[in-house]
């Protein structure tokens, strides 16, 4: 019986049960209007001025996220309805940062952020099946130190990554390696699409867990 009842308290109930279909549309036409701009180099700025326009394309749906969270109850009801080992399951893509290190390789990204941005979402990546595994064993898990500690530390390699990544597209010698091509397609998606949405999950994950510990 307590673990029928650990597995349905994992569950959203029937009233707060995810509706896929409009976040889907958002994030269509977001990542719409990102390859459009990018295939415009509407990212790629003067070299050697801070890459305001990734930045810009960073920032802004972030903002846009906390806002609407902040003040759409409905959207906050939503959000925290969402089951979280969805969350923690696409941040297990993050082990894709292996690739990182192999434009290092061929000399297309500095080694300065290829190799903390690659080892940084690879550990995530990497420990993300632990963390899921967690969560299912046991519900309580969501309001643990150690889930909490996992996400902070998601969102500290994000940071680090986008700080080092503007740093690196203007500083450096003329004809030395930048970090420029990360304002061009394909590379812009990172920056401006999976970056922010990898940001607002860990950030829904920390609210779960902050609701379920109150």
């Amino acid at each position: 019986m307590s673990a029928t009842m650990s597995t349905a308290s994992l569950q959203p109930s029937a009233s707060r049960r995810s509706k896929p279909a409009p976040a889907v549309a958002v994030l269509a036409a977001w990542l719409a209007v990102v390859l459009v701009l990018g295939a415009n180099d509407a990212f790629v700025g003067p070299r050697g001025t801070p890459p305001f326009a990734v930045l810009t394309g960073f920032a802004a749906p972030i903002v846009a996220a906390f806002l609407a969270f902040r003040f759409s109850t409905r959207l906050r009801a939503w959000v925290l309805g969402i089951e979280p080992r969805l969350f923690v399951s696409i941040q297990a893509w993050r082990f894709g940062g292996l690739a990182f290190l192999s434009l290092y390789a061929h000399g297309i990204l500095p080694g300065f952020f290829a190799w903390p941005a690659g080892l940084g979402d690879m550990a995530i990546g990497v420990t993300a099946p632990w963390v899921l595994t967690r969560l299912t064993e046991s519900p309580a898990f969501l309001s643990s130190p150690a889930f909490v500690r996992w996400n902070l530390l998601g969102l500290l390699d994000l940071f680090v990554a986008v700080t080092l990544g503007g740093l690196g597209a203007f500083l450096g010698a003329e004809g030395s390696v930048t970090t420029a091509p990360m304002g061009m397609l394909p590379l812009v998606v990172i920056p401006v699409f999976l970056v922010p949405l990898f940001i607002m999950m860990h950030f829904a994950a920390l609210a779960q867990a902050r609701r379920r510990a109150a």
